[in-house]
């Protein structure tokens, strides 16, 4: 019983604060004080909680976020994002509704060079809502394909995400993840594409002249240097020549030679404001984290983790019934909790019902992953969903109806992700011998 109210308190506590308006970093904080209140004093409470954040964030691996995160913010001012769009109107410029193609495919790769879906959603969304509105797209239309897209890249490596979940776990092989996430990451996108050309098709939208293969060299040749940074990065990490924190600095130093000596895009000045905003974003993701592993520690301390186990292997031993139960309620927890802290908080609550069951905690990565991909694209607190509906300048109201059909073959990729193991296993098994 006495579980059961800890389990209140905690959650009770966090709900209480979001909606009081309060930021969710610090709502998470406040949350497990109240939590380590139950067992000891405010003294004690505040002192564990900062001690916490401290040692949670005392991490080399965690390293990586920072150089990722910089790395997404230099190549964003660095005019990457414009020639990789380009190139992806050359591969799918032929196809019923080019441009929405064009999207989904300037998304797989901007985002996974970037590994953020939301700056991912505002440099493509920027630069294609005026091309699609110009064409006779829906601005709707044009504004959900961003949007359930731009996660894409959270799958595809290299991805900050796969690294916090490799913290969380306790030591899960970054590199078997971010191999994982390939297969899910690309049939992700091809979803997407299905989904939005047989639309586009019903809709009558233009299909894009045929290119010269001059150009089609021309803009290849333009996008193959950014697209370099992942053979770099992957093939460093996969042939252990360097670590994934080693790779993220890695790829600092080669997207400032490509924006400052290659692109000339920007110069020596401009580093300065390119710091200080990759810095901000910086604070605010450790933040979340330092505060998340914080009420993971509060959660441990009262034994939720191990009271939601058990009820929900009391609800059935059947391990399809189980996943599905997982699957739904993360899909809840995702239409109000960013994706970090989500990630956080559960990982350490679900992980052991799944390895009870025999499930790999690789396989359950990548399957944790792109369920909080579709939260991030929900409301109402979808971070993605906000964005794409900024730069495609419509509402969220509006863009909900185009996005169902999106959402629906989404929640079908996380099944087959989900009861397929090997969408997930096979490319680690072929190239790691994971």
């Amino acid at each position: 019983m006495e579980d059961y109210i800890n389990a209140l308190i905690l959650f009770g506590s966090f709900a209480f604060f979001m909606v009081l308006g309060v930021p969710i970093a610090f709502s998470i904080g406040l949350a497990s004080v109240v939590t380590f209140m139950t067992f000891m004093t405010f003294d004690q409470s505040v002192f564990i909680v900062a001690q916490q954040i401290a040692s949670g964030l005392d991490s080399f691996t965690l390293l990586a976020i920072p150089f990722f995160i910089l790395a997404g913010h230099i190549m964003n001012r660095g005019g990457i994002a414009m020639r990789l769009i380009n190139f992806a109107k050359v591969l799918g410029g032929r196809l019923p509704g080019a441009l929405a193609h064009c999207n989904v495919l300037a998304n797989m790769m901007f985002g996974s060079i970037s590994g953020s879906a939301v700056a991912s959603a505002a440099a493509v969304g920027g630069v294609m809502a005026p091309l699609q509105e110009k064409e006779g797209y829906d601005r709707s239309f044009s504004a959900a394909v961003n949007i359930a897209s731009c996660p894409t890249g959270l799958l595809i490596p290299p991805s900050a995400t796969f690294i916090v979940y490799s913290l969380i776990t306790g030591g899960t092989s970054i590199a078997a993840l971010f191999v994982a996430g390939y297969v899910p990451g690309i049939l992700m996108g091809l979803s997407l594409m299905l989904v939005a050309g047989i639309i586009a098709k019903r809709r009558g939208y233009p299909v894009a002249e045929r290119s010269s293969w001059r150009e089609i060299i021309d803009t290849g040749l333009q996008a193959l240097p950014p697209l370099g940074l992942i053979v770099i990065v992957m093939g460093g990490i996969i042939a252990g020549i360097f670590t994934a924190t080693e790779a993220s600095a890695i790829a600092v130093v080669y997207t400032l030679f490509l924006a400052l000596v290659w692109y000339r895009e920007i110069s020596i000045r401009d580093l300065p404001s390119v710091l200080l905003e990759a810095a901000i974003t910086t604070s605010i993701v450790l933040l979340m984290i330092g505060a998340s592993i914080a009420m993971s520690k509060a959660m441990a301390f009262a034994d939720i983790p191990y009271m939601i186990s058990d009820a929900l292997l009391a609800l059935s031993e059947n391990p399809i019934v189980i996943l599905l139960i997982i699957n739904l309620a993360l899909l809840v927890i995702g239409t109000f909790m960013d994706m970090t802290p989500a990630l956080l908080i559960f990982t350490p609550i679900f992980l052991p019902v799944v390895k009870d069951l025999g499930m790999d905690p690789v396989h359950f990565g990548v399957m944790m992953t792109l369920n909080l991909c579709i939260g991030i694209c929900t409301p109402p607190v979808g971070s993605a969903l906000f964005v794409g509906c900024s730069v495609g300048k419509t509402s969220i109201a509006s863009v909900l109806k185009p996005l169902l059909p999106f959402y629906a073959v989404l929640f079908a990729l996380l099944l087959a992700v989900t009861y397929i193991p090997a969408l997930s296993l096979w490319l680690p098994g072929l190239l790691l011998n994971y």
